[in-house]
Parts: structure tokens; C-alpha cells; sequence
């Protein structure tokens, strides 16, 4: 069989087959990368920043199409309102984020039982590597900048250390502080407090920015192009199917060949009508 395929035809139709299955590899990848293509493009909406108390309200639903938003609020921090949020990485290293309440400023007041006289939300002022650096937020008046993100899903069956939180989570938050809050945190960038930013993006120290840009969009999947590709790879692997087929059939013919080469002859056939005479033998007569 070997001795076949090395003939200088089937070498050539191998490279042949293997010219055809890469160019079918090709559009296998090519059908692949066509499957998979973002929902949506990344809207530059987001970046522009807009007052939290005009995109974002107290006691309703957080909407898909507020996360990610860039706003800005007026108000004042409570330093006796922060917790850290651990194992979060920052430049591959695990350690907390710093997370406090800031009252805002205008904020529609929600009503109804257990709610405080202020709607609060929380904001991740920056990151720690350990949390004996975690600093008190700034005091006074401040007008925070960030990016709007719905609230985290507590971690379960896992109880938060003192002073601790399990996640960025409002329903958490709100039981630990007894305050109303917005249903999204926001990840401050800037931190205005008389006429200066003291933000850890602006002021060096322990506490680090955590710099969240936009979340990537959803992807979604389109079956049909998906289902080309996996046929070009079928149809790549057919290639060398047929290859070694006309390979097989060539070394078949081969061995008839050479089985008939070596058959010995047969003995001719008597015609029809004609009668075998005998072999006469002469006897010599002894005197």
C-alpha cells in the first residue's frame, strides 16, 4: 500500500489534497470568526457623564441600559458607613476594595418602613493591597465621577468578616448601614472635595484607582455560520478521504495485475463437432 502511495502521481495528489484541506481550513475560520459578533457596539453615550439623579432611581429596577454610564453626584461621605470587599485583584494581586456610603445630594427621599431620611449609594473609592491601608473617606462636601454598576450578588453560605462585605452588594450593604439606598453602586474616578480632586487616581498612596472601564457587549451567536465552519472542516478531512481512496484503488488494480500475470495457461478447448483421435503407437515386430 505504501509502495502505491509513494508514486509520483499520488505524491502530487497528496500535496494537492493538502493545498485543498488548508484552503477549507481557512474558510472553516473565516465562517467561525462570522459566528460570534457583538450585540451591539460599545456606545460612546457612556463616557459622557450625566448626573446620577437624572439617569438612576431610587426604589426601581437597575435597567440593562444604565450600566456602564458615567455620573456624577454631590453629596457627603460617612465614615462610619465603609466596608472592604475581599479578593479583588488589582495587577494580579489579591486585596480589597474600599467601599463607602455617600449620601446624595437631591436624591429623590424613598418611603415607607425602615427607610433613612437620605437615599445613600455606595461608591468603590479604590483598592488595597492590605486592609490596614484602607484610609476614611473625604469629608465635607464632594462631588464624586465614576461609572454606574449594578449591585453584586452577596456570596452565600459565607459570612463577611467585621468591617468586611461579601461583595458590592446592596442588599447587603443596606441591612449592615440601616440606610435606602440606589440599586447600583458607582466605581469612583474622581473625588472633588474644596476645589481639588483627592481621588486615588489623583493622589498618590496606598489606596490605587480600579480604573473599570465599559464592560465588553454581549456576544451573539449566529448557528448558521457556525454550522459552515464545522463543514469545511468536513469537508477538508473528505479531501484526503478521497485521496487515500484513489490511492486504495490504484494498489487493488496492481495486485490483479500481477495475479494475472502469474496465472498459468489453460489447456485449448476441443471445437464443437471434431472428434479426439487416438495417439497410435508403432509396435515393432520381433523376427
Amino acid at each position: 500500500m505504501w509502495k502505491t502511495a509513494l508514486k509520483p502521481r499520488w505524491i502530487a495528489g497528496f500535496i494537492f489534497a493538502i493545498a485543498v484541506s488548508g484552503v477549507f481550513v481557512l474558510l472553516s475560520q473565516w465562517q467561525f470568526g462570522r459566528s460570534t459578533s457583538p450585540e451591539m457596539p460599545v456606545n460612546p453615550d457612556t463616557e459622557k457623564v450625566q448626573p446620577l439623579t437624572d439617569t438612576l432611581q431610587p426604589g426601581e429596577f437597575f435597567h440593562g441600559s444604565d450600566a456602564d454610564q458615567m455620573v456624577s453626584a454631590t453629596g457627603t461621605y460617612d465614615p462610619a458607613k465603609q466596608v472592604l470587599v475581599p479578593g479583588r485583584l488589582h495587577d494580579g494581586k489579591t486585596g480589597y476594595w474600599v467601599v463607602s456610603a455617600f449620601a446624595v445630594d437631591g436624591a429623590p427621599a424613598l418611603t415607607g418602613a425602615a427607610v433613612s431620611p437620605r437615599t445613600w449609594i455606595p461608591v468603590a473609592r479604590g483598592w488595597v493591597a492590605d486592609a490596614a491601608d484602607a484610609t476614611a473617606p473625604p469629608s465635607g462636601p464632594v462631588q464624586v465621577t465614576g461609572r454606574l454598576l449594578p449591585s453584586e450578588a452577596p456570596v452565600a453560605a459565607k459570612a463577611a468578616n467585621p468591617g468586611e462585605a461579601t461583595a458590592v452588594s446592596v442588599a447587603e450593604l443596606i441591612n449592615d448601614w440601616e440606610i435606602s439606598s440606589y440599586p447600583g453602586f458607582v466605581a469612583a474616578t474622581a473625588e472633588v472635595a474644596g476645589g481639588a480632586d483627592v481621588s486615588a487616581a489623583a493622589v498618590p498612596g496606598d489606596l490605587l484607582p480600579l480604573e473599570i472601564g465599559p464592560q465588553p457587549p454581549a456576544q451573539q451567536i449566529n448557528w448558521l455560520n457556525l454550522f459552515y465552519s464545522l463543514e469545511w472542516v468536513v469537508f477538508a478531512g473528505f479531501a484526503f478521504f478521497i485521496w487515500w481512496r484513489l490511492v486504495k484503488d490504484d494498489y487493488h488494480r496492481d495486485l490483479e495485475d500481477a495475479l494475472e500475470g502469474h496465472a498459468e495457461p489453460h489447456e485449448p478447448e476441443q471445437q464443437p463437432g471434431t472428434t479426439r483421435q487416438p495417439e497410435h503407437t508403432e509396435q515393432k515386430v520381433q523376427p
